[in-house]
């Protein structure tokens, strides 16, 4: 249970940019749209890691456990529901540790592996190439293969590559025919290697920089299959990183990563998913946000290189990451996930639409089981799944993909937030961050109407909201909520519908104004109507 706080020694008011009382002020202008809300950016993110793959994605076509060829039903039939459009997959950290041709051929003469990132864990490569290619064609979304650059060799990826996508009569594309698949998949996005300055090879990026051009050099577009070639991208604040890969390889890839991770640090506790305070709240909303701060850096770095804006900017890794839940298995960061983590999904969300220009993916850590993930199945083989609050925001906020984005000027009251909490950034225990208690976002569809969602993480104060629509007559509102009655509220397996959306009905239409009542933590949808 949270505790709320009566007092705070990390938080204090700022000025309220309203009077007390009177209704928060916003224009929607509906008729400025000009950026594409690209669709990747509700990207997933599936690694060799505790339970994502075996036990999530994935239990073999012999489980008691209802299955789709091995695919586990319900997972799948929860990730057809979402619309996921784009899968990267194997790591993370495992993709510099794996070797493709150990997962493909009969399943029983697949050789066994020692996931040495993650626990330890052995695992039989019953899941490879094949397993998750066609996972993607039968999800209906692109695959983002993630490339051994750290222990793998050039000849190892080039043969991945055309293994793959070669439908001519090539060794490898023999070889596939051979395993049982005859036409090449379609493989779009191709990393090429993963946290090269940590775990993918502790490199520099001088020399990391070599080694791309040396493995790029032998990635061959096949016949119909042009390969997205991804540079291993930096560590959040390390913008050093994107400033050499735009000097040294910024004409040989198509896209740059980016990870950030709403983390308190890397030594220590991070802190419980479902236990913490007030000041643990706001210290996580706020760090969230700083991707913001973090995504224009690095743009104006790309910006200075790249003019026509040719490179995009992949924030392949985001999410929380808490500590994993008592009794659970180390290494494997199976963490539970509450209405909070709904919020900072929703905000990043919002930040990465106002970006989109220059933000062409984004893959939040992970789909199933691992961090702050859209599905949780139970590790004790009775065969629940639950949906988690984060799950709800993706299914909510999907009208947004490939939809037009429109500005939105909103006024919201903040609060100031100690970066110095959970011992994060030791150095600056004086620094503050700002946290605005109101986030919005909207976009035209396809089909010509405009949908808004409005965040309210305050924990105690409601708002009214007027919107003015300029460019838009909206004859009919209609809305979803995600509330509940603690932010450190959750779904488990006893109670799967804690945190779930409902009809929400305190949205009116008058004379062009769209008033909204947005209870305290609460994240809502519209979608109006013309």
């Amino acid at each position: 249970m949270m505790r709320l706080l009566s007092t705070t020694i990390v938080l204090f008011a700022m000025a309220t940019l309203s009077m007390a009382g009177e209704n928060i002020k916003a224009t929607l202008h509906a008729d400025q749209g000009k950026e594409k809300i690209n669709k990747e950016i509700y990207g997933q993110f599936a690694e060799h890691l505790g339970s994502c793959i075996y036990g999530g994605l994935w239990v073999g076509e012999n489980s008691p456990i209802p299955n789709i060829k091995g695919y586990r039903k319900d997972v799948f039939e929860a990730l057809k529901a979402l619309q996921v459009p784009v899968l990267r997959w194997p790591g993370g950290c495992f993709a510099d540790d794996y070797h493709w041709m150990d997962g493909i051929g009969p399943k029983e003469q697949r050789p066994s592996l020692r996931n040495n990132n993650w626990g330890g864990t052995i695992e039989d490569n019953s899941f490879g190439t094949h397993e998750f290619l066609n996972l993607c064609e039968m999800l209906g979304c692109e695959p983002y293969i993630s490339g051994n650059v750290g222990s793998g060799t050039v000849k190892e990826m080039a043969q991945w590559v055309e293994y793959m996508t070669s439908d001519g009569d090539t060794p490898m594309a023999r070889l596939r025919r051979q395993n049982g698949r005859d036409k090449a998949w379609h493989v779009k996005y191709f990393g090429i290697g993963n946290e090269a300055w940590g775990c993918g090879g502790n490199m520099t990026p001088e020399y990391y920089s070599n080694e791309y051009r040396k493995f790029n050099t032998y990635l061959r577009d096949q016949p119909g299959n042009r390969l997205y070639r991804i540079a291993s991208g930096a560590s959040d604040y390390d913008y050093k990183w994107t400033e050499v890969l735009m000097e040294k390889i910024g004409r040989q890839m198509q896209a740059v990563s980016l990870h950030y991770y709403t983390c308190a640090g890397w030594d220590g506790s991070k802190g419980s998913a479902i236990q913490f305070d007030t000041d643990q709240y706001y210290w996580a909303l706020a760090k969230c946000l700083e991707i913001e701060e973090v995504i224009q850096k690095h743009k104006a770095i790309m910006d200075k290189a790249d003019p026509k804006n040719s490179i995009g900017l992949l924030v392949d890794e985001w999410g929380t990451w808490w500590d994993e839940e008592p009794g659970t298995i180390a290494g494997h960061l199976y963490q539970q996930n509450a209405l909070r983590d709904a919020f900072v999904a929703s905000l990043s969300l919002n930040v990465f639409h106002r970006h989109t220009d220059r933000v062409k993916m984004a893959n939040i850590a992970q789909v199933v089981n691992v961090l702050q993930s859209m599905i949780l199945t139970d590790q004790q083989g009775t065969g629940h799944m639950v949906l988690t609050p984060t799950y709800h925001v993706f299914q909510m906020y999907t009208p947004f993909q490939d939809a037009t984005y429109l500005p939105i000027d909103i006024h919201s009251e903040t609060i100031k937030v100690s970066k110095a909490y959970f011992k994060e950034k030791a150095d600056d225990k004086t620094g503050t961050r700002t946290l605005p208690l109101l986030s919005a976002s909207a976009a035209r569809t396809a089909d010509g109407n405009i949908v808004v969602a409005l965040t309210n993480v305050s924990l105690d104060k409601s708002q009214v909201i007027d919107i003015v629509l300029e460019g838009f007559t909206a004859r009919q509102v209609s809305g979803r909520i995600l509330t509940s009655g603690n932010v450190a509220d959750y779904n488990d397996f006893q109670h799967p519908d804690k945190v779930v959306p409902a009809e929400f009905k305190d949205a009116k239409l008058k004379k062009g104004v769209l008033t909204v009542k947005l209870p305290a933590k609460s994240l809502v949808v519209l979608t109006l109507n013309n």
